[in-house]
């Protein structure tokens, strides 16, 4: 069996639990008020910066020329097309540049980017995939779920939905899977528990990612 299928009823509950959050039920019939979606937007852009120290790590540890390429591609597509994007995207709600440029990491965003670029430095090949894959996954399925039920009037929300549920976030997504399945294949049982401790973490924080923008939560002081 698949190291993905043997994680998949564990990301099932993960997933689920994302989409009963009433932020994501709110993003997917359309009801949700748009200042806790501009946090999102703000944070999230903060986010993909740090991402993007992932993908060049993963092309520097990379075991193969392909999968060197495939991080290389990502890194360029992220910083040089993703994040114009989002800036557009951004745009749509009143967030300018330099709003997104002066964006301070909420406490759950400096805690899941530290998580991620830690573990990508300091771990193995297998653990960075192992850490990377969640947020793929994780946005997949919420665009999916979200999907199934019927697209929001909502013109921006519904862009977000049919975005992560589209053929080209599903691609990608299954790609990170199958890279984690060949990783794991040559791995030991000590690697698979440790690979698996680090997506349940991951999980964890892309829940909360939803959470702190739910609640825009702020440092205390």
């Amino acid at each position: 069996m698949a190291f993905t299928d043997e994680i998949r009823a564990e990301a099932d509950a993960c997933w689920e639990a994302m989409v009963e959050h009433p932020m994501v039920v709110r993003l997917g019939d359309g009801s949700l008020d748009e200042e806790p979606f501009r946090y999102w937007v703000r944070q999230d852009y903060v986010y993909l910066v740090e991402y993007s120290r992932l993908f060049a790590l993963g092309a520097a540890k990379a075991p193969d020329l392909d999968t060197m390429g495939t991080f290389a591609q990502l890194l360029d597509s992220t910083v040089n097309t993703e994040m114009d994007l989002h800036r557009s995207y951004a745009a749509e709600f009143g967030i300018d540049e330099a709003e997104l440029a002066a964006t301070r990491p909420s406490p759950t965003t400096r805690a899941y980017t530290d998580f991620l670029v830690r573990t990508a430095s300091h771990g193995t090949f297998g653990d960075l995939v192992a850490a990377l894959l969640p947020c793929m996954w994780g946005f997949n399925e919420t665009g999916k779920r979200l999907a199934a039920q019927g697209t929001p009037d909502h013109e921006q929300y519904a862009a977000w939905v049919e975005m992560y549920a589209g053929e080209e976030f599903s691609e990608l997504t299954e790609w990170c899977k199958d890279l984690l399945d060949q990783v794991a294949a040559d791995g030991t049982e000590t690697d698979h528990a440790r690979y698996r401790d680090l997506f349940r973490t991951s999980a964890q924080y892309e829940y909360l990612f939803w959470e702190a923008a739910w609640t825009e939560e702020e440092w205390p002081l």
